[in-house]
């Protein structure tokens, strides 16, 4: 893999095809679930059936309902994006599982990540890099769009990933914390109903903020709530 310094979110390869047929796997494995069935989704094909590490956030009329994410798998990207969909509407602690009579008024957002490179943090670029922090048994996580919503410079993102790992702010200078980067390829079914005349599915809400990433336990099964 190319250092990440050199890459952008389009050398992860994603046509908008390929992206509108993983956000329609994500709907109808969380209509699927929601209706206690498993969906019937066609076997992966192409730039899908590689494998991929993603996140999956899930809002209701703009409110977050889920999050789950994976940073690396060997699965497929599109069997990666399923099970994540399904944990942010059925698995994630910190809310009550998505009901059928939300899911018209869902929003699904997918985050597609390259591999995790270690990083110094002058090499950080806010708006284009994810960032983990990791400490022992401490890991922290933000996607790459947090920052640059924020308007965050690259040391208060680095401080704002040591919180989440419940470490100090300024731990990330420390020679025992270690940095990881990536990148991500962030949309949403809004996104591209922007990009596109064509109608994806049924109504939209709004586009949802992404929220911050944190981990949620040492299986690198992820979770991320709003860092405000």
């Amino acid at each position: 893999m190319p250092p990440l310094s050199d890459l952008r979110s389009s050398d992860l390869r994603l046509s908008d095809e390929d992206r509108r047929a993983l956000l329609i796997r994500a709907r109808q494995a969380i209509s699927g679930v929601c209706d206690l069935r498993f969906a019937d989704l066609p076997a992966a094909a192409g730039r899908l059936a590689e494998p991929g590490g993603a996140f999956v956030t899930v809002q209701c009329k703009g409110r977050l309902r889920g999050c789950i994410g994976r940073t690396h798998s060997d699965n497929a990207l599109a069997d990666t994006v399923v099970q994540c969909a399904i944990g942010a509407a059925r698995e994630d602690t910190r809310f009550r599982p998505l009901r059928r009579e939300e899911l018209a008024g869902l929003e699904i957002q997918i985050s597609v990540l390259s591999e995790m490179q270690a990083l110094t943090p002058d090499e950080i670029e806010v708006g284009i890099h994810g960032i983990v922090v990791t400490r022992g048994g401490s890991r922290g996580l933000l996607l790459p769009q947090v920052a640059a919503e924020r308007n965050w410079s690259a040391a208060r993102f680095l401080e704002e990933a040591c919180r989440k790992a419940g470490l100090q702010p300024d731990a990330w200078g420390d020679a025992e914390t270690k940095l990881f980067a990536f990148i991500a390829d962030v949309f949403s079914e809004a996104s591209l109903l922007r990009r596109r005349d064509s109608p994806l599915l049924s109504e939209r809400h709004g586009p949802p903020e992404p929220p911050a990433g944190r981990f949620s336990d040492s299986s690198e099964l992820l979770d991320y709530s709003s860092s405000t």
